[in-house]
């Protein structure tokens, strides 16, 4: 039997369910995927007209990339989350270039360089998104999402994160990449959950989560082959913990590789509430979380016309 084409044209279009609403910030020019900037941003216009296009949200660009994508030929602008590739001077910079090519931003995301004062860090952060705000660059309900190392948390970690939630900013957790290294271990990401849901400081996370289910890749790659987390399981894990469960038992979640029994779960946990906290991943596939969500019964295509 000839598998569904879940992108073809459907006689009716059901909303997505509130747990997917929006959870997949398109990362389509970043690695693996590292797909032509202006293929991409057609791609994300293109895909507002699918059944499914409540399913994805922003599209995740460099500052650098910002005029190229005011430049390309599309129906519609694609709503803008945009990294800043230099430090806390960049924001306005960033901010500015969205504003002068009339380009919605939705987001603006910026990794803390400074390892001996993560802290300090955050409020240069915080100094340069005031300046930007203070001379109408930047909107007030954009968020700002600031990505700390990649590490278990230490305590420089947690005064950034402390200033993170101070600033009303939000967090920014890497849960992949090209190398084993970047794949952070389950007990490492339950603590940074824990330290987002303690701070009540919504996060998303970026790089690693393609699939639904914690799985080890079998791809001709090598990052294939690493221990790669799952959406499900973090959105589960996070709606456990902000519940009340132990740390132990979230880590067991992130663990968890059984996809009926993680998806059997999920059908009877508030995952849309988890939103307010796991507010999105960057990935650079949408077909693949899409075939996940299909696969485990956790979202369902409509009848195809023809």
């Amino acid at each position: 039997m000839r598998a569904m084409d879940v992108t073809s044209t459907a006689t009716a279009a059901p909303s997505v369910p509130a747990p997917w609403v929006r959870i997949i910030d398109d990362a389509a020019v970043f690695p693996p995927g590292n797909a032509d900037l202006a293929d991409a941003v057609a791609a994300h216009a293109a895909r507002r007209a699918e059944w499914f296009a409540e399913l994805v949200g922003s599209f995740v660009a460099k500052d650098t990339d910002v005029p190229q994508i005011a430049a390309t030929e599309v129906t519609s602008r694609p709503a803008l989350s945009v990294i800043v590739t230099g430090g806390a001077g960049q924001i306005r910079g960033a901010a500015n270039l969205c504003r002068r090519h009339d380009l919605t931003l939705a987001g603006v995301e910026i990794a803390l360089r400074d390892l001996d004062d993560l802290p300090g860090n955050t409020r240069r952060v915080s100094a340069a998104v005031d300046s930007a705000r203070a001379e109408g660059l930047l909107d007030d309900e954009v968020p700002v999402y600031v990505e700390l190392p990649a590490q278990g948390p230490s305590a420089g970690w947690l005064a950034a994160a402390d200033e993170v939630a101070a600033a009303e900013f939000r967090l920014k957790f890497r849960t992949g990449g090209l190398e084993a290294h970047a794949f952070p271990p389950a007990a490492v990401l339950a603590a940074w959950i824990d330290a987002a849901l303690d701070r009540e400081t919504p996060f998303k996370c970026t790089a690693g989560l393609h699939r639904a289910v914690r799985h080890t890749g079998a791809g001709q790659g090598e990052q294939d082959r690493f221990e790669q987390h799952g959406f499900l399981n973090v959105q589960l894990a996070t709606r456990r913990a902000f519940d009340g469960s132990p740390l132990d038992e979230v880590v067991a979640i992130l663990e968890q590789r059984d996809g009926s029994a993680l998806a059997s779960a999920a059908a009877d946990a508030d995952l849309a509430g988890a939103r307010r906290w796991f507010t999105s991943f960057g990935s650079c596939s949408v077909s693949e979380p899409l075939q996940d969500l299909l696969a485990l019964g956790l979202l369902s295509a409509p009848e195809l016309s023809g």
